[in-house]
């Protein structure tokens, strides 16, 4: 079928919630190069928004997803799930959690350790504790609850009233914080790079400042990690780069490689709040996602990429930092390992995006002023000189 005849079918029968999209059409994948219908390269440095942490087509997880649908899709959580049990352990290894519950994306992921967060001072006699602290700009879901925690607007407004129990400061303001903390303060629920506005990261000093609250005043600190997590900020999670403990972390997007999952992480004495009936799910943790998560954690660990995130990331920042002199629109590059934001001084950032499609390279950007870059994991020094070039080549353009 030609890329038209699929556009047809979508504005007939799809719900317009993405509105009109970039008009491609992808059919297949091989490292980090996209072929669309007509037999287009396209290089992918957006990564399906942070999900495709191998790429496309990488050996591992298309093998074990080969086998596990030739064995078992389905069972549900009546019966033990090996898969799930095995990506628990892996996972628990790799954190400071000792405890995991599976969702089905990220969204379902925070939902859970709200819940969970209320769950532990309900059972503690403290039902009062009940409402969650989280920052403005901040993107956590597009369920109701998740709305209600994420602090944009744009987001709430058509939704009105909100979930109740929600309050929201600003970014790397303590002393809003502490103002903002009273009896009622369950949790504070922080992503530590903010994505979806712009590529914001937590200054370290309010992090450690966060984290001692927390403690000081019996408050759960929830990191949301469902982007920054798995490798993507340069270590298996953002929370290590911060030098501190959540009580609970969140993740999905890169977990499955591409296939739907999330995870809900917490400590012990925390995750002992679930009691049987407390939170459930039909498909969270089924034998394919954690399959999928169980491929991808062996990857990690065979091929360093966690470490490649870093090195990579970091070489590439420099890049950017360097063209700057020779592009002074740009006015500063923010983030870590590969989750990057390239931010320019006049409104060109979607203009360079659709530059960069045209070149046959894919990235995103938030508002008019940032170009954001979120490459598979696999990523050489070798990719990111060419995506250098033509980046240089498309900022010219302009």
């Amino acid at each position: 079928m030609d890329l038209q005849s699929i556009i047809k079918l979508d504005e007939q029968y799809y719900m317009n919630t993405f509105g009109k999209r970039t008009p491609v059409c992808f059919e297949r994948g091989e490292g980090i190069t996209l072929y669309d219908t007509e037999g287009n390269a396209y290089t992918d440095f957006f990564g399906g928004i942070a999900v495709n942490a191998l790429g496309y087509g990488h050996p591992g997880l298309t093998s074990a997803l080969t086998e596990q649908v030739q064995k078992l899709l389905h069972t549900s959580n009546l019966y033990y799930v090996k898969n799930q049990s095995l990506l628990a352990e892996k996972l628990i290894q790799h954190s400071v959690a000792d405890k995991v519950f599976f969702a089905n994306c990220g969204a379902e992921a925070n939902e859970s350790a709200i819940k969970l967060a209320k769950m532990y001072f309900y059972k503690k006699n403290q039902p009062e504790k009940s409402e969650i602290i989280t920052l403005q700009n901040s993107f956590h879901g597009r369920t109701l609850a998740c709305v209600a925690a994420t602090g944009q607007e744009k987001y709430q407004k058509p939704y009105a009233p909100l979930t109740p129990g929600f309050k929201h400061v600003p970014l790397n303001d303590f002393e809003a914080l502490k103002q903002a903390v009273d009896e009622k303060t369950a949790a504070i629920m922080v992503e530590l790079v903010q994505g979806e506005s712009g590529v914001h990261p937590m200054t370290k000093e309010y992090a450690l400042d966060l984290a001692a609250l927390c403690k000081e005043k019996d408050i759960l600190l929830i990191v949301d990690e469902v982007q920054t997590g798995m490798g993507r900020t340069g270590t298996w999670f953002c929370y290590e780069n911060y030098n501190i403990e959540p009580d609970i972390f969140t993740l999905a997007k890169g977990l499955g490689g591409g296939v739907p999952i999330g995870a809900v992480c917490a400590k012990a004495e925390v995750a002992a709040s679930f009691s049987p009936g407390d939170h459930g799910g039909t498909f969270g943790g089924g034998p394919l996602a954690t399959c999928a998560g169980l491929a991808v954690c062996e990857a990690f660990e065979k091929e360093n990429l966690p470490e490649n995130s870093r090195e990579v990331g970091n070489y590439l920042k420099q890049k950017f930092v360097n063209m700057a002199e020779n592009f002074p629109t740009i006015i500063c590059v923010r983030g870590m390992g590969l989750m990057l934001g390239v931010v320019f001084s006049e409104p060109i950032a979607k203009k360079l995006q659709q530059a960069m499609f045209e070149r046959k390279y894919l990235v995103g950007a938030v508002g008019d002023n940032v170009l954001r870059i979120l490459p598979p994991l696999i990523i050489t020094r070798s990719d990111a000189d060419d995506f250098c070039k033509v980046l240089a080549s498309a900022l010219k353009s302009l």
